[in-house]
């Protein structure tokens, strides 16, 4: 058995009609681009609902509401070469301001200064394989657990 760390992760859906928010990345081994939702790792002593309200203030500062707890989905994956083990918390929110959902895309702060893009992107493009949404079961949480409203 492989020794390694396993990462627990809290990650949070907004939807906006048909349209849900996520983050772009890109895998330079794979030459592929991936798309995973606003979020971040649990740290020691933080309840992962806390997780969410951080990590949405620090990456995107936007403050949040109505946090639903979905369910816990596991991910093994191979990112940029390397094997990773992640426990993921998957959360539903709004935000409070509504600003955030008439935007198409805007930037994102990682911890380490980097920026990324995030995007409001089709639901339909995941679920028809058009795009690759991460974890690779989340899909299957999202459609199981919320529908795609107008907020």
């Amino acid at each position: 058995m492989k020794k390694g760390l396993i990462r627990t992760l809290a990650i949070c859906i907004f939807k906006n009609n048909k349209f849900i928010l996520v983050a772009e990345g890109f895998d330079s081994v794979k030459q592929e681009f991936f798309y995973r939702p606003i979020g971040g790792g649990v740290e020691f002593g933080e309840r992962s609902s806390e997780t969410i309200i951080r990590e949405v203030k620090e990456e995107i500062d936007a403050e949040i509401n109505e946090l639903t707890y979905l369910g816990t989905t596991e991910n093994i994956f191979t990112f940029n070469g390397k094997i990773g083990h992640e426990i993921v918390m998957v959360y539903d929110a709004r935000f409070i301001d509504p600003s955030y959902y008439e935007l198409e895309s805007f930037q994102g702060i990682e911890d380490n200064g980097m920026s990324f893009n995030v995007y409001w992107k089709p639901l339909e493009d995941f679920q028809t394989g058009k795009l690759r949404l991460v974890p690779e079961n989340l899909l299957n949480l999202i459609d199981n657990r919320i529908s795609c409203k107008k907020p």
